[in-house]
């Protein structure tokens, strides 16, 4: 049994698997009629100091705005990769 009080329990989705490693979202494999709901839908999951690193196409300039416009300097956006084929950035919750 847990003895913590409910304040001081780790949120936790049940399935005792826990990301060490930076999750990747690869957007080339997501429907592009969604892709973006997705990858906002992802975004906004993050918890203060998690990330993940999206793989996208191109340059997601206009996806960016909508994660600025969002959720304003909560989001830390960092390029690992720029292209030509392939645009790599991760995305943190600061």
């Amino acid at each position: 049994m847990n003895d913590l009080p409910i304040t001081e329990k780790k949120a936790t989705c049940g399935c005792a698997h826990h990301d060490e490693e930076l999750p990747v979202l690869d957007a080339r494999a997501i429907p592009h009629a969604i892709r973006h709901a997705a990858i906002l839908g992802s975004v906004a999951s993050l918890t203060p100091g998690r990330a993940l690193a999206l793989v996208a196409p191109h340059d997601p300039l206009p996806l960016l705005a909508q994660v600025r416009e969002a959720h304003g300097d909560a989001i830390e956006v960092t390029y690992l990769e720029e292209g030509p084929d392939v645009w790599t950035l991760k995305l943190a919750r600061v």
